[in-house]
């Protein structure tokens, strides 16, 4: 089967090592998306996904950030979902005698409560600076313009992470998706949404002639587990955890070893 429109997640899939996209990578994805859509999929804030656009020429196709919080096409916005205010104050709340590392994101704003090891972290990691503010007077201000935030990002010591988990899982069940992606983070976003659902808004808005069925991706994380089941060929990277294999259709080499450009190479027939 051909398929029609390609997904990728991003870290841990899509990028190397050096957080970059390899050469082989790119040859690649420009071969084949001249015939065929190449979709970024990420818990990436827009700014975060764009300059890979750039690297790999499709700035002008439609990209999914915060795990499909956020799906823009050509900068003009199909859906956005965001935390509500009430869950935001109890995230705050929860975290205050913790004190961990809450990152703020809406859209292209990222709000850092201070610059520590985490925010320098993350800017190596997305090439995207930060503005350092409290994450009181970021609340503050943007309920008063009504931004809700797409995603909230904690990072800290494991145990204080455990135990922050532990209790927005009690608390916040129905209204959060509490995700870690590493043992130090959990990323939050609001339940209903999904890489999956991120994907159901461009093939109702954009490519309304496709199906699920037509779709290839590629992932590695537990993020990732509900698009890979559900489209026509859902692909892990040999990284992957063992709950993404477990539920893909294929599999290909891991992100350092060019994985997601060996396994396109393949299907689409692609001669470098």
């Amino acid at each position: 089967m051909m398929y029609t429109l390609i997904a990728l997640d991003i870290d841990g899939t899509l990028l190397d090592k050096n957080k970059a996209v390899s050469a082989k990578t790119k040859s690649v994805i420009n071969a084949v998306s001249n015939a065929v859509p190449v979709v970024l999929i990420s818990s990436r804030m827009p700014k975060a996904m764009r300059y890979l656009q750039k690297t790999l020429n499709i700035l002008d196709l439609p990209l999914v950030a915060f795990n499909g919080g956020l799906v823009i096409h050509q900068n003009e916005i199909l859906s956005h979902t965001g935390i509500d205010f009430p869950t935001f104050k109890t995230v705050l709340e929860q975290n205050e005698d913790l004190d961990l590392h809450l990152s703020l994101f809406h859209n292209d704003e990222w709000y850092a409560p201070q610059d520590d090891f985490w925010s320098q972290r993350e800017i190596k990691n997305t090439k995207v600076k930060p503005v350092f503010k409290s994450n009181v007077q970021v609340y503050n201000d943007w309920k008063v313009y009504n931004k809700e935030p797409h995603k909230i990002m904690c990072m800290g010591e494991k145990p204080k992470v455990d135990e922050l988990f532990k209790r927005l899982s009690k608390i916040e069940s129905d209204t959060l998706h509490l995700y870690r992606s590493k043992p130090t983070y959990i990323e939050m976003a609001p339940r209903q949404i999904s890489k999956l659902f991120g994907l159901e808004v461009l093939l109702q808005k954009i490519y309304p002639k496709l199906k699920l069925g037509d779709i290839v991706a590629y992932g590695d994380n537990y993020n990732d587990i509900e698009m890979l089941q559900n489209v026509g060929l859902g692909v892990a990277v040999d990284n992957a955890k063992v709950e993404v294999k477990a539920v893909a259709d294929d599999m290909t080499k891991s992100n350092i070893e060019d994985g997601v450009a060996l396994h396109l190479q393949k299907i689409f027939d692609v001669k470098l």
